[in-house]
């Protein structure tokens, strides 16, 4: 489709920036109404890597293309390390080399967005568009979508040590949940993962390819933004490169960021949307000052625990003559080893009594977390070990994202500023201690044979501090940078609507308020979701 008034232009009725979690959803909502055209931009490839595909084989990063390789600035509070900051550059976005995981965090998180001034955000709200694009192993009901497009399974714990975690967990006296997204949300129970029939169902797989024939959907993969086009205060279109060729696109309706919570920031920026005394100078004219873009980044910071098995653990079902009879299993019938992921349990918990909601969430594992594949005589087998991973529900500290340059095509600025906040060292140091208690409890301490991680001998709040600060690390869940709200430093409205903009939205993890005690993809396809019917509601009736 092209513009009368420039016929080397083409335009769409809606360009989406991003095919990520929220983009995916995003392409097949809106293109379900054959009038409308839609043109979805990605910058990466098509997701066609093999491991990614497996549910066991996430763990394995061997595609860099598939990622965009960010880095954080060297962390003040961590030593001066600099955290890896993993995002999907893949159809699918981080939906297709995350760790499947579905948590989509407790009631009231989304509560605290309505409480915040995001008026139709509650949970209430936000139910229905979860239930949407689920289709669960539960089937359909209360909590749960059973018709939707991405599958969500249970975790095949039989050989991952569930009952020992989940038994000790109860004598400790905490309770046992069927359904952490029902109404118990939370305990210790089974976790959840987005996957079917063994395979990943990415939000590109689940949601893009059974409609990617649609004439009026229009995909375009290679495809790096530059910059939004502008007229006066309206978004026209977008200018991008692809194939070393840089091209524009005419938006008629809507240009829709869907980058993620540093992609998205780093476009508005780059368009002259932002702080402006930033914008001013690395020489971009600000258009629009909105000084909360790049700002509240926020991530789940995360730690670990790590044990001396006292027997064999799931690293001798790693033995390579097994790996391959597992392979061709989950080959032909999408089922073993390969086709679940290896979590023993899933907990989320209260660390003091008084608090409304969970602060810390678990994940046992019944093998170490570096585990590889070995072959006897070629390749030694390690040494058996279990972890759990420990998690920081709702941090106070807060970061932020700035460009380097006016060239797009330089990495932004992105420093996290984990555990910036004494309140999130004392919580995270809480659910460390929880899970030592839970490791110390039979029959799971039966299990082990003495504490590696941190080791014993750390003990006081001075030592724990100094080893959160030596090996704490993200969950690669950042969030918060277009932040949702009708404050100073808000950046988008309630409708996801640019501030002060008009024809411009931003719908993906970065429109989160604050992050919610779960991970975050479930939370960016229920936007995606929601943004829908947003952005069709605000259409004229004759349009």
């Amino acid at each position: 489709m092209q513009d009368s008034s420039n016929p080397d232009q083409r335009v769409f009725d809606y360009v989406i920036v991003g095919a990520g979690s929220a983009g995916c959803v995003l392409a097949n909502r809106l293109t379900e109404d054959p009038s409308i055209q839609v043109l979805l931009l990605e910058a990466g490839d098509w997701d066609t890597q093999f491991f990614y595909k497996i549910a066991l084989g996430f763990h394995n990063h061997r595609y860099p293309d598939a990622d965009w390789g960010y880095i954080s600035e060297p962390e003040p509070q961590l030593e001066g390390r600099k955290l890896q900051l993993l995002r999907g550059k893949v159809l699918g976005g981080s939906s297709t080399v995350n760790g499947m995981l579905y948590s989509r965090g407790h009631p009231g998180d989304y509560d605290e967005w309505q409480q915040m001034g995001c008026d139709g955000w509650s949970y209430a709200d936000v139910l229905p568009y979860f239930k949407r694009s689920e289709r669960s192993w539960r089937g359909e009901g209360p909590y749960h979508g059973g018709g939707g497009a991405m599958h969500v399974s249970k975790i095949d714990t039989r050989k991952l040590l569930y009952d020992p975690v989940a038994q000790a967990a109860a004598r400790l006296g905490y309770p046992i949940t069927d359904d952490h997204h029902g109404e118990q949300p939370e305990g210790f129970g089974i976790g959840e993962t987005t996957t079917g029939r063994g395979r990943r169902s990415s939000a590109s797989r689940a949601f893009l390819y059974p409609i990617k024939a649609r004439r009026n959907l229009t995909l375009e993969t290679g495809a790096h933004a530059r910059k939004i086009l502008l007229k006066g205060v309206r978004a026209v279109g977008i200018e991008y490169e692809r194939d070393g060729t840089r091209r524009s696109v005419g938006a008629r309706r809507e240009v829709i960021l869907c980058g993620g919570a540093y992609n998205s920031p780093q476009l508005l920026m780059l368009s002259g949307i932002g702080p402006a005394a930033e914008l001013n100078a690395i020489g971009i004219q600000p258009v629009r000052d909105v000084p909360g873009v790049g700002r509240n980044l926020s991530e789940h910071a995360s730690c670990y625990v790590e044990y001396a098995a006292r027997g064999r653990t799931l690293l001798s079902e790693l033995r390579f003559d097994k790996i391959a009879i597992a392979m061709a299993r989950w080959w032909l019938f999408g089922s073993g080893l390969l086709a679940s992921q290896g979590t023993s349990c899933h907990a989320l918990i209260r660390t003091l009594p008084e608090l409304t909601r969970p602060d810390i969430q678990l994940f046992f594992n019944p093998i170490r977390l570096d585990a590889r594949v070995w072959f006897p005589g070629v390749r030694a087998a390690q040494e058996d070990t279990l972890a759990a991973i420990i998690i920081l529900l709702h941090p106070e500290s807060r970061g932020s994202l700035s460009l380097r340059s006016a060239d797009p095509a330089v990495p932004p600025r992105i420093q996290v500023n984990l555990l910036s906040q004494q309140n999130d060292i004392d919580t995270l140091t809480r659910g460390l201690r929880a899970a030592r208690q839970v490791y110390a409890t039979p029959p799971l301490a039966d299990l082990v044979a003495g504490e590696i991680n941190p080791g014993s001998q750390t003990q006081s709040a001075p030592a724990l501090t100094s080893y959160l600060r030596k090996m704490a690390g993200i969950s690669h869940h950042p969030v918060g940078t277009c932040s949702m709200g009708r404050g100073a430093m808000a950046v988008v409205d309630p409708q996801l609507r640019v501030h002060g903009l008009e024809g411009l939205r931003v719908a993906d993890a970065s429109v989160m308020p604050t992050i919610p005690g779960g991970n975050t993809n479930a939370p960016s396809i229920m936007i995606g979701e929601k943004a829908a019917d947003l952005i069709r509601s605000d259409r004229p009736a004759n349009f």
